[in-house]
């Protein structure tokens, strides 16, 4: 199993920045209202997403943090998320790679861990554990077919067990079509 490829993701931006229609589905916005709303606080001083799109996430998350720096592989994505989101930084990553340092308090897998193998997914568990042991995670999980190897809750499964012991994880929303978990630490503050 290997991770989605760049060039597979840069064909899905191919034709659009907006390729599952962010912006205009009813569908997807309500999503990431939810995904606000499962945050276990007002505000953040730093958050990191992690395979951030185009940026309309960000939109719900961004004006919660003093600082917000997303991630993308996809420099058509990451134009977008600029565009939408001035206020925020935007930087160029292809996962598995070594994570932007930063004092970050939120970290924000959105429909991302289903694009890794197995021990991208591992390995993204560590680095997050290692490097923010008090962050407070989302996981944002599609439930439907993701066309990848990984099923959405496969990968969710494996990032949670992989975190054990370093974060407990909550479920804080479900859908027939997605569902959103929090993990927070397990280390004694």
């Amino acid at each position: 199993m290997t991770s989605v490829s760049l060039n597979r993701l840069n064909e899905i931006y191919a034709t659009s920045d907006d390729p599952w229609a962010f912006a205009t589905s009813a569908y997807e916005q309500e999503k990431f209202q939810a995904t606000r709303d499962a945050l276990r606080q007002s505000s953040y001083a730093a958050a990191l997403e992690i395979g951030c799109g185009n940026g309309e996430l960000a939109r719900y998350i961004a004006p919660l943090c003093t600082a917000y720096l997303g991630m993308d592989a996809v420099e058509k994505a990451l134009q977008a998320a600029r565009e939408k989101n001035p206020d925020a930084h935007f930087i160029k990553g292809y996962y598995p790679c070594a994570l932007p340092h930063g004092p970050f308090d939120l970290i924000i897998l959105s429909e991302f861990l289903y694009f890794l193998d197995a021990p991208d997914i591992v390995d993204l568990a560590a680095q997050i554990a290692d490097n923010w042991p008090r962050a407070e995670i989302i996981c944002v999980t599609y439930l439907g077919d993701t066309a990848h190897r990984l099923s959405g809750q496969q990968a969710l499964d494996i990032f949670i067990e992989a975190s054990r012991g370093a974060f407990r994880f909550t479920n804080r929303c479900q859908t027939t079509d997605y569902r959103i978990d929090v993990g927070m630490s397990e280390i004694a503050p």
